[in-house]
């Protein structure tokens, strides 16, 4: 039988060595947790010597999309333009970054983007997650239906009847909004985008869609099998009828950039360019009014 026999100092000395490595390894992974949080809190000066700053949005027309000619469009897009500039960066250093609505915020955390356009809506779950500038825009709710709405849609609350199903998109507040209706679980599809939408109305693969009412009236005007629902109610959550107040949104650690584009902002919505582009859009005077009629901080705080 042989025996190894490792030495005291030979022992101590491997010690020292594993010790060492593990040190380092340490050490090494506090310096990339480092790196990954200033990266992801990249200041407005910062951003000017980087050359460029990565706007997201979800190809949700009106409020943040990229069309064929590969231009940004929509509301939050052309305030994020105007901005930008007022912060001093050229709107050809804007990277614009298309994404799956449910991947925005996952993206503001891993540092793919700096900031997105597509005026999320301002909720308290998502204000744990990143942070929002002051509401952009203001906006209430419709349903895309079949031509003709053969199955008499006009409400959120007519999908607890059974068998009658509506679609809505994965990430957005319409989930949300179905459950706290009331509305089975088994007749609620999720779509993965709004360009889904048409074709799972269409088909009858769910009897609607449920979205904004920008949103359902773009859609509506793209295809004649389907047709944006009349007379239709907003839902009543919590004894209040629903209206959504959006903004852009930054990595919770990008408060530098997030404090210089409010300052922008806010200035920028009081002027007759901010008025037109979201007239533009099909935003009504009272959506306009409505988008300063309230804060992030209380939007935020809402229970």
């Amino acid at each position: 039988m042989n025996i190894n026999f490792i030495s005291p100092l030979a022992r101590n000395k491997r010690r020292y060595a594993l010790g060492s490595i593990a040190t380092a390894t340490m050490l090494g992974l506090a310096a990339l947790a480092l790196l990954s949080s200033a990266a992801s809190a990249a200041t407005v000066k910062e951003i000017k010597a980087r050359g460029y700053i990565r706007v997201a949005v979800a190809n949700e027309i009106p409020y943040g999309y990229v069309d064929p000619n590969g231009d940004a469009k929509g509301a939050g897009p052309e305030v994020a333009i105007a901005v930008i500039k007022a912060l001093g960066i050229q709107p050809e250093n804007i990277q614009w970054v298309v994404t799956n609505f449910s991947s925005l915020i996952p993206g503001l955390q891993a540092d793919r983007f700096d900031v997105t356009a597509a005026e999320m809506a301002i909720r308290p779950d998502r204000c744990q997650k990143v942070i929002y500038s002051e509401p952009d825009t203001s906006y209430g709710e419709g349903l895309l239906v079949a031509a003709g709405d053969p199955k008499d849609i006009h409400t959120y609350a007519d999908f607890k009847k059974p068998g009658l199903k509506v679609a809505v998109m994965a990430g957005a507040d319409q989930l949300g909004m179905m459950q706290k209706l009331g509305v089975p679980e088994e007749n609620i599809v999720t779509i993965a985008a709004n360009a889904d939408a048409i074709s799972t109305v269409a088909t009858g693969r769910a009897d609607a869609y449920a979205a904004t009412g920008l949103t359902a009236t773009g859609l509506a005007a793209k295809d004649k099998k389907v047709a944006l629902a009349g007379n239709f109610t907003d839902p009543v959550i919590d004894g209040k009828p629903v209206r959504s107040w959006g903004g852009f949104n930054f990595n919770s650690k990008s408060t530098d950039l997030r404090d210089a584009f409010n300052a922008e902002l806010v200035k920028f919505k009081k002027t007759d360019a901010y008025k037109k582009i979201m007239t533009d859009y099909g935003f009504t005077p009272e959506d306009i009014a409505g988008a300063s009629a309230t804060t992030t901080e209380k939007l935020c705080a809402a229970g």
